[in-house]
């Protein structure tokens, strides 16, 4: 998978699909918060993206505290947001729905 940092017109491109991510001041991660009807639900989900994270050898920089998961994407290497980041994210959308 490509680990090149995305240009602006693809990053902008990708971020068109992505409900309730949020883009940080210097364009190097994406972030969002996800809340559950309680613990066991927000960990569940957390289990489950971890499993893909170790899959994509990307993982994410998260927080937990009771029934919120509060979830940044970068891929530190590059600098910036890179497909990985945009391929996590769609998954994690996913699962959040």
């Amino acid at each position: 998978m490509n680990s090149k940092r995305l240009t602006d017109n693809v990053l902008a491109q990708n971020l068109a699909g992505l409900d309730g991510w949020q883009l940080n001041d210097d364009s190097t991660a994406i972030s969002r918060s996800f809340r559950f009807r309680d613990f066991n639900a927000a960990f569940g989900f957390m289990s489950r993206i971890a499993l893909m994270a170790e899959r994509l050898d990307h993982h994410p920089e998260w927080s937990n505290v009771y029934n919120r998961v509060d979830i940044t994407l970068s891929t530190h290497d590059v600098g910036g947001l890179s497909e990985k980041d945009m391929v996590l994210a769609r998954f994690i959308n996913e699962l959040g729905a």
